[in-house]
């Protein structure tokens, strides 16, 4: 059980990054008739449908449900227009908020330029990431509990994590990436840190809602790297405009590979997701059936 109980908070630390600043896109100057829109509102109300007319004043749009809708340009925050790939069955399907990570690994899909979002799992891992470009993205965050303890006495010498990522599109279905966790945590002295964290390099294949990603990574300790690579093998099937599907495995190198998996079901709108899932293997089987319960929310902002 030690073993396991350092792969998860080794794991957790891995995982725990994301997220920036977004941006809304500006009202375009001209829009195509036969192109699809979404117009969001001042007080949050959200059209989406065909552009038929528009003038420095009004915007006569179309939904599937409104034929005529007269819209005041003053009163717009944005206009964006939509692919059509996010229509299933003639119901819009906003784009997945967060895509770039399953539970707790990446996926090779990166944040964009000036994407950006907020994550809290267990309540006390709390991180931010940002895309600096469409394909360079760094995050980091703390841990709350030791940064508290450590404040109480006296002393600020709290666990912390950065975390720089690379990811390339090499074609519509497949995305590389790589990047390095790096952590660092009190030592046996209040005086000493210590560092731990991993070098990485993943595959996916596939779409934001629907695809599978393996990844191989390196383990340090104060500059010492593991001999053999811990293996990972992520999942995630969106089955509803709201919910998806994610399961994410660990084989990581101890004297055999000690394996751990986890499954669950992440909810989610157009800027937030809520993840509920559980951690498992055959240890802790033998004590919780179920696994580990395992709460998470990111919030895009």
């Amino acid at each position: 059980m030690k073993i396991l109980f350092q792969s998860l908070i080794f794991i957790l630390l891995l995982g725990n990054t994301v997220y920036v600043f977004g941006q809304k896109a500006n009202i375009e100057g001209s829009a195509d008739t036969t192109k699809i829109y979404k117009i969001e509102l001042m007080d949050g109300s959200v059209f989406v449908g065909n552009i038929m007319q528009r003038d420095s004043i009004n915007i006569i749009f179309k939904t599937t449900s409104i034929p005529k809708i007269e819209i005041p340009v003053g009163r717009i925050t944005s206009i964006v227009a939509v692919d059509s790939s996010n229509f299933k069955h003639g119901d819009y399907w906003f784009p997945n908020p967060n895509a770039t990570r399953y539970l707790f690994a990446p996926s090779g899909f990166n944040l964009k330029e000036k994407e950006g979002y907020y994550q809290n799992t267990y309540l006390f891992l709390n991180s931010v990431n940002v895309g600096i470009t469409n394909n360079f993205s760094i995050g980091g965050g703390l841990e709350f509990l030791s940064t508290f303890g450590s404040i109480a006495e006296g002393d600020f010498n709290p666990i912390f994590y950065i975390t720089p990522k690379m990811g390339f599109e090499v074609d519509d279905k497949f995305q590389a990436g790589f990047g390095i966790l790096y952590a660092g945590t009190p030592g046996l002295s209040r005086s000493s840190r210590s560092s731990l964290g991993i070098a990485y390099g993943i595959g996916t294949y596939g779409t934001m809602d629907d695809n599978l990603t393996i990844g191989l990574g390196w383990g340090f300790v104060d500059g010492k790297f593991s001999e053999r690579p811990t293996i990972t093998v992520a999942g995630m099937t969106r089955i509803s405009k709201n919910t998806a599907l994610v399961t994410e495995n660990w084989l990581i190198p101890t004297d055999n590979y000690y394996g751990i998996f986890s499954y669950g079901i992440r909810f989610f709108g157009e800027t937030i997701a809520v993840d509920l899932a559980f951690i498992n293997n055959a240890d802790l089987m033998k004590v919780l059936v179920i696994g580990v319960p395992y709460v998470n929310f990111v919030v895009k902002f």
